[in-house]
């Protein structure tokens, strides 16, 4: 069974309240931040719930504890998932960890190496 297939559910960490189930196309590890229903979460813990099929464990879903946060300044959402940094440069790492190849500590603003996307 493919990993973007596998249904996620997302958890608030402190109340243990089931916020609502998800199919993504990503892994999120703790530390990411995840967009649902227009709220920023941050992934505080990832936990693979299992099944017993015919004799072998089979994964059926991912449990997302999470914490709401307010979204992060800098960075945009870019396919489900925040992105540090500015996302039109050509060298941005497209992370949640990395802002650049080239300059990763920043600031994005100033950048002598800023280029553009190809369009």
């Amino acid at each position: 069974m493919a990993l973007n297939s596998l249904p996620t559910e997302v958890i608030l960490s402190q109340s243990r309240t089931t916020l609502g189930h998800l199919h993504l196309d990503w892994n999120p590890q703790p530390g990411a931040y995840l967009e649902m229903n227009s709220q920023t979460y941050l992934v505080l813990e990832r936990r693979h719930r299992y099944w017993l099929k015919a004799g072998r464990y089979e994964l059926h879903k991912i449990a997302l504890y999470v914490q709401k946060i307010e979204a992060p300044a800098e960075g945009r959402l870019l396919q489900g998932r925040w992105v540090v940094g500015d996302i039109t440069c050509l060298y941005n790492a497209r992370s949640e960890l990395l802002r650049c190849t080239v300059n990763p500590s920043g600031p994005c603003d100033r950048c002598p190496h800023y280029q553009p996307l190809p369009q």
